[in-house]
């Protein structure tokens, strides 16, 4: 299981992702679109967006694939431009052990897992916790942009 969260301007976008074929993933909608500081209603979006789970679809065909869903959210035109002015964390479940992963901005431009940036939780943690943890950090990381 993995869920991201992308911290923009005071706003959370949570898309739903997918399982590609190939084992990659991708955002789709529907994405939940959360001010920062509403706890309340980030929680409710991580919970509506984990519920969906993260179906496996086709591959879009390489001459198709479609622009990253969450431009359209959050009014901008590229990616680039997008992921310049936000943040990335990703909750990850295996075996029913969670971990938050926070990414930094690698130099050639993409996003990277930040090693210094993981919180592994112990067996038997339940959801709600790591989705409070998450939106703790979510909350944190808009204070000191």
């Amino acid at each position: 299981m993995l869920f991201h969260g992308y911290l923009r301007n005071g706003i959370v976008y949570v898309p739903t992702i997918v399982q590609l074929q190939t084992g990659a993933y991708m955002n789709v909608d529907p994405v939940a679109v959360v001010p920062v500081a509403n706890t309340h209603a980030l929680h409710r979006a991580f919970c509506d967006t984990i519920a969906r789970k993260n179906a496996i679809v086709s591959n879009p065909p390489k001459d198709k694939w479609p622009a990253p869903v969450v431009l359209k959210y959050a009014g901008a035109k590229t990616w680039s431009g997008f992921a310049r002015g936000a943040s990335l964390w990703s909750i990850k479940e295996m075996n029913g052990e969670y971990r938050i992963v926070g990414y930094r901005t690698h130099p050639k431009g993409y996003w990277e897992q930040d090693s210094e940036q993981v919180i592994e939780f112990p067996p038997a943690t339940s959801l709600d916790t790591v989705i409070d943890r998450m939106i703790e950090i979510l909350q944190g990381a808009a204070g000191s942009l």
